[in-house]
């Protein structure tokens, strides 16, 4: 497993713009699909995006697509999410998730995990 750091979270208003990073630990970096995903109060962690190791291959959930970019930096280590033309409802704590044997849309995919960054929008 590795271990994962998020950073780049704060407040933001409306329109506005912030760049999340995740910082991973450990061995082998560029074998592990990398995700995003959110958790607001009272709702359900949700999917956000991720990337695959091998291709850089992106997925989007449609509440993001076109304002949100996931990348990574295989020689540091890093993914980011840009985002882009925020709005309050993407208020949330925003967490880094990694896995080995392929990621998803399902948070059960993932074996490692940050511990949020938390992502607030003013209107």
């Amino acid at each position: 497993q590795v271990q994962l750091v998020e950073s780049g979270g704060g407040l933001v208003q409306a329109g506005g713009s912030l760049r999340l990073s995740c910082a991973a630990s450990g061995r082998a970096f560029t074998t592990y699909d990398m995700g995003w995903f959110r958790k607001a109060p009272g709702k359900e962690r949700e999917f956000v995006a991720r990337i695959t190791g091998t291709f850089g291959s992106t997925y989007y959930a449609d509440s993001v697509k076109g304002r949100f970019t996931i990348s990574r930096e295989n020689a540091k280590n890093t993914v980011y999410l840009q985002m882009n033309s925020l709005n309050p409802e993407d208020t949330a704590v925003y967490y880094c998730a990694a896995a080995k044997g392929g990621g998803s849309i399902y948070s059960s995919s993932y074996e490692s995990w940050g511990q949020g960054t938390q992502v607030t929008v003013s209107s």
